[in-house]
C-alpha cells in the first residue's frame, strides 16, 4: 500500500489454517508468518494462500456464507453509506455507481433506488448467479468477473464501492489503482476492509505471547475466503500518494467483538471512544491521474 520495502515490515508471530483457540501448537495445520508494515500499519500474510483458480475462493454456495435472512430485502440496508455519500458527492440523476465484489446484489438495489445507474463486478460464479436469478439483477448490469480482469470504461463512474473485497485480492493497490482509472476526477471511492487497530485482535495476541507462544490472530480467516490484509488509516493515507486520491473521511465499525455478552458492555464503548473496531470504512476522492 506504501511501496515500503520489505525491511520495514515487523514479524508479528505465525497465523495457523484454522481455528486456533486457547493451545494452537496442540493442533494441526498449515501455518503462515504475519507480518506488520512499519511504515503504515499494513498486516498481510508472507507467504500467502494462491488458489488455483479465483473460484477455489469464491465458489461458494451463498447460503453456506450469508444467513438465510440476508437474502431479505432491507430498506435499511447500505442506508447510512448512502447518507454519507450524499454528504460528500454532488449527486445527479442518473451518475453511474460501481459495486465491486456485488455478491447477490443488494447494494446495487440500494443504489439503484436512489437513482444511481448502478453495475457490478462479481468474480463468484454462485453469487453471480443468485443475483440474477434471485434478485432479479440485469445481467447487463453485473460482471463475472475479478476486479484484476474486468474491462470498464475510464472516467465513467462518479460512485464505486468496496464492500469487504479488498482484504481478498492479492494486490490492494493496484485494485485501487484499477478503480481510480474507471472513476470520475471528484468522483468517490468508498471501502471497507478489516481494521488492524481491532482491540480483539490484540487482547488475543497478548494472550499468546503472555503463555510464550509465537501465534497471532491476525488476517482471519485463514481458510477459504482468505483474509489477506488488516489496513490501518495510514496505509490509505499513503497510497492516496500514489494513486492520486485522498482520504476524506474514515470510520470505525465496532461490529461483533466475538467475546462474552458480559464484556460486550465494556469493549464496545470502549472500542468506539478508541477508534479500535473490527472493521474500517474509508472515503476516498479521486484527485487526478494516477503518478
Amino acid at each position: 500500500m506504501c511501496g515500503s520495502s520489505t525491511q520495514s515490515h515487523k514479524v508479528l508471530g505465525k497465523r495457523m489454517n484454522r481455528p486456533q483457540g486457547k493451545n494452537p501448537r496442540q493442533k494441526v495445520g498449515i501455518t503462515t508468518t504475519v507480518l506488520k508494515c512499519q511504515m503504515c500499519g499494513l498486516i498481510f500474510s508472507n507467504p500467502q494462500p494462491i488458489p488455483n483458480s479465483i473460484q477455489d475462493h469464491y465458489a461458494i454456495d451463498p447460503k453456506t456464507y450469508w444467513k438465510s435472512d440476508y437474502f431479505k430485502l432491507d430498506d435499511g440496508y447500505f442506508k447510512g453509506e448512502i447518507n454519507t455519500l450524499m454528504s460528500l458527492y454532488k449527486f445527479k440523476e442518473g451518475d453511474k455507481a460501481l459495486d465491486v465484489g456485488a455478491g447477490i446484489g443488494k447494494c446495487m438495489i440500494a443504489l439503484n433506488k436512489v437513482g444511481f445507474d448502478t453495475f457490478g463486478i462479481e468474480p463468484s460464479e454462485t453469487f453471480y448467479a443468485k443475483a440474477i436469478e434471485y434478485m432479479n439483477i440485469r445481467a447487463d448490469r453485473l460482471t463475472l468477473d475479478s476486479i484484476e480482469n474486468a474491462q470498464l470504461p475510464n472516467d465513467y463512474f462518479g460512485f464505486i464501492t468496496f464492500g469487504a473485497v479488498l482484504e481478498h485480492v492479492y494486490d490492494p493497490s493496484s485494485s485501487i489503482k484499477r478503480a481510480m482509472g474507471w472513476l470520475k476526477v471528484g468522483g468517490i471511492i468508498q471501502i471497507e476492509v478489516p481494521s488492524s487497530r481491532w482491540l480483539v485482535s490484540k487482547l488475543i495476541n497478548s494472550y499468546y505471547y503472555l503463555r510464550g507462544l509465537d501465534y497471532v490472530t491476525n488476517v482471519s480467516p485463514m481458510h477459504e475466503p482468505f483474509h489477506l490484509y488488516e489496513f490501518s488509516l495510514e496505509s490509505f493515507q499513503k497510497n492516496g500518494l500514489v494513486n492520486g486520491y485522498e482520504v476524506i473521511k474514515s470510520e470505525y465499525y465496532v461490529a461483533s467483538t466475538y467475546m462474552p455478552k458480559w464484556l460486550d458492555r465494556i469493549f464496545r464503548p470502549f472500542m468506539k471512544w478508541t477508534n479500535s473496531g473490527m472493521q474500517l470504512c474509508v472515503w476516498l476522492r479521486k484527485n487526478n491521474e494516477p503518478v
